[in-house]
């Protein structure tokens, strides 16, 4: 049996150059990445059968082929056949349709668990690219840290850590948004600015901000960061909800250095720079919006992605 711990991830920045160019129906992106100590627990337990079973805390998740953990245990047993099943449990501690890399950071904890588990002997190459095959975020949730994501997600190059920076994350529990709505609906409504050329997207990559965030990063000058922060999909999802709006406006009136909205939404961050200026933030947001289907939860910087649990 092992134990894992999942953390969560947001967005530092989300540029949206264009459509792939290889035809395959997705984004050309360009992410800064960061994993955050919002973590779930993913246990893992053998079978003595083929069967995969999943249980999870959260009622609302899905424990069948949907789960991406489900497919994540499916896609290691198919190139391993000699190996039996297992039951995968979730402890859920990041909410569900966030823009969080919840279901992601799953994944990647069973592709590392399944790994001890089956004595699989896999290298951290073999792990992503296992991880490719399952979504845009499960690489990244992999290594964690801080990192530059190019293509769909899946090109990585890790960043040095962020010292001095503590997140607060705001979502209301009623609320969700779904990722392939939000990349559709902004390809809808904004794919004339789009890049069509290798050499026009690599053009609009230069232009779009994030060498000045990798710069900050590297220098850890947290003003510079926090008024390089960007995410495209902000411009579809914050005029049809007005409460993550809201929100933001919320979090920046509060005494937030920066503010932005994590992924596809609608979680909303806010960024400090110790956890005492975290818990007295997150107590100034509960003032101003004293509505109980407001969850907060203030975050440590996570150097790391998936760990092995202590027993």
């Amino acid at each position: 049996m092992y134990r894992l711990l999942a953390p969560a991830k947001i967005n530092l920045f989300l540029q949206i150059v264009g459509n792939c160019l290889d035809g395959s129906g997705y984004h050309e992106l360009v992410m800064v990445m960061q994993a955050v100590s919002l973590a779930d627990r993913v246990e893992l337990v053998p079978r003595r059968d083929r069967q995969i079973k999943i249980e999870c805390t959260h009622p609302a998740v899905p424990c069948d082929q949907r789960n991406l953990a489900y497919k994540a245990a499916a896609l290691l047993q198919q190139h391993f056949p000699d190996r039996d099943g297992v039951e995968i449990f979730i402890e859920k501690r990041i909410p569900m349709g966030a823009g969080l890399a919840g279901g992601s950071t799953n994944a990647a904890a069973v592709l590392v668990g399944l790994d001890l588990l089956w004595q699989l002997g896999l290298t951290q190459a073999e792990l992503q690219t296992f991880a490719q095959h399952l979504g845009s975020d499960v690489p990244f949730c992999l290594s964690g840290g801080t990192a530059l994501a190019l293509g769909r997600g899946e090109q990585l190059s890790p960043l040095p850590d962020l010292q001095d920076l503590t997140v607060v994350l705001g979502k209301y529990r009623s609320l969700s948004v779904s990722t392939p709505w939000a990349y559709q609906t902004y390809r809808q409504e904004f794919q004339h600015l789009y890049a069509q050329t290798a050499a026009a997207q690599e053009k609009a990559r230069q232009e779009g901000g994030s060498a000045t965030l990798l710069q900050a990063i590297h220098r850890n000058d947290l003003a510079t960061l926090a008024s390089s922060l960007r995410n495209d999909l902000q411009k579809v999802v914050l005029p049809r909800y007005p409460a993550v709006a809201q929100l933001r406006e919320t979090f920046i009136k509060a005494g937030a250095i920066a503010s932005m909205m994590s992924g596809s939404g609608p979680t909303v961050f806010g960024l400090v720079e110790t956890m005492n200026a975290g818990y007295d933030l997150l107590q100034r947001v509960r003032r101003d919006l004293p509505d109980p289907d407001l969850d907060l939860w203030v975050c440590e910087c996570c150097p790391h992605g998936i760990q092995l649990q202590p027993s």
